[in-house]
């Protein structure tokens, strides 16, 4: 394989050559299950001059473009082999790329500011950006990222000139910025956002089967998603599956828990029978995430229906991400429920970790069914668009059978800027590449 364009350079103005590219590789494949996957069936992985490398497999591996190349995390990306030959389960502390814009860690305030400069002597690719990939030409000298944690003060700092992109406004905050004439209102990402609700299948009520079954039956996709989104009904949709609508994957096998009439009352009955006894349950919402927050209230009431003790855990989503990695029994600092969201792109197919179900390896929640595992592989080594097709139906109706985990809709969000900012692109993150401001 030949590394990217010739005379690309680190920030630290030292060449990118292939051995930075084999290191950056073998971090990368230590952590995430597809590199995993491919180093069961490596050969060597070698650097066989300055531009070029060689991967030899074992067997042919269908999906190495997808694994290179995939944008959800964690990321092959590359870094001076000095930084990725360190421990890649520890945090690195020195940020050194080689796009067209460096990080100034001297100006970096956590949580309050982050800045991005201009790399004088980038060259970008030929071809046009797209997303991540492509040319990226910057017009900017500078980009400071602010941290404004209440949406009410960054929409007003938006409205009144003191920063000029909102990344992602509250749905209710949205109708006042679109009575601004300076201000442009788009939506953020064609592909949406997914809602998600996930059990800890550790410990019980959810270490049965039917309680989160009794859970799928019960729950109304369109309480929770008005519940954030409002009552404009184009900015959702109701998702029964585990996969993105629109995508090549995307079907409903197994999905009719989620449709129709909801049934209290089947659903009490399948709690019941799962031993649920009036222990408190667990159910974590980050408050300072509105998404989040209103998904929390809604669990809690359904929950209390369905006659269900809530331990209704409000914390912020910082609290969130420490206690959801505990193992420990809920009554000793565990849980039961967590609330977040995904990207639409992160679910098109199965290398996204939510899906998996491979027990201590798998996401927060631990679910373990050999049948799902065995479609993901199943997938892994399809190579026709119809072979996937197929395992993707059968992995769909498994997740469900398994109850793997809540789908709680799909949702649009929007994004605001400044009418003096041209090139803003829909994406899943904020592109700067032909991003322009006039006084």
């Amino acid at each position: 394989m030949v590394i990217g364009h010739e005379g690309l350079k680190f920030h630290d103005g030292e060449p990118v050559l292939s051995k930075d590219v084999v290191a950056s590789i073998n971090r990368w494949a230590a952590r995430d299950s597809m590199g995993q996957m491919i180093k069961t069936t490596e050969n060597e992985l070698v650097a066989t001059d300055d531009r070029t490398f060689r991967w030899s497999l074992k067997k042919p591996y269908p999906k190495i473009l997808l694994a290179l190349g995939k944008i959800g995390t964690p990321c092959c990306f590359v870094m001076p082999a000095r930084i990725a030959a360190t421990d890649p389960y520890k945090q690195i502390n020195e940020y050194v790329g080689s796009g067209p814009m460096r990080f100034v860690k001297e100006e970096w305030t956590p949580g309050a500011k982050a800045v991005f400069e201009k790399v004088a002597d980038y060259r970008p690719r030929a071809e046009p950006a797209s997303w991540l990939a492509g040319g990226k030409r910057i017009a900017s000298d500078r980009i400071e990222w602010i941290i404004i944690a209440d949406q009410a003060t960054a929409a007003a700092a938006l409205q009144n000139g003191e920063v000029d992109w909102l990344e992602l406004p509250l749905p209710d905050i949205v109708p006042v910025l679109r009575r601004n004439r300076n201000i442009t209102i788009d939506v953020a990402d064609p592909m949406g956002y997914i809602g998600t609700l996930f059990f800890n299948h550790l410990y019980p009520p959810f270490n049965d089967v039917r309680a989160r079954r009794a859970v799928l039956m019960a729950l109304n996709q369109e309480d929770y998603m008005r519940a954030y989104v409002g009552s404009d009904g184009a900015m959702w949709k109701p998702l029964p599956s585990y996969f993105t609508p629109g995508s090549a994957l995307y079907n409903e096998e197994g999905g009719d828990v989620l449709k129709g009439r909801r049934n209290l009352d089947v659903a009490k009955r399948l709690l019941a029978e799962s031993g649920y006894r009036d222990e408190p349950v667990t159910s974590m919402a980050a408050q300072d995430i509105g998404a989040h927050k209103a998904w929390g209230d809604v669990t809690a009431d359904l929950l209390t229906r369905l006659g269900v003790k809530v331990d209704y855990a409000a914390v912020d989503w910082g609290t969130v991400v420490a206690r959801r990695a505990q193992k420990s029994p809920p009554g000793q600092g565990g849980w039961q429920i967590f609330h977040t969201y995904w990207y639409g792109v992160d679910c098109v197919d199965p290398t996204s970790r939510i899906i998996r179900a491979n027990g201590d390896k798998a996401f927060f929640g631990w679910p373990n069914d050999p049948q799902i595992e065995a479609e993901v592989a199943a997938w892994y080594e399809a190579n026709t668009l119809d072979e996937e097709r197929a395992i993707a139906r059968r992995l769909n109706k498994a997740a469900f059978e398994h109850a793997i985990y809540a789908p709680l809709g799909l949702y649009l969000q929007q994004q605001a800027w400044r009418t003096n900012v041209a090139g803003v692109a829909q994406g899943t993150l904020p592109f700067f590449w032909g991003v322009s401001k006039t006084a």
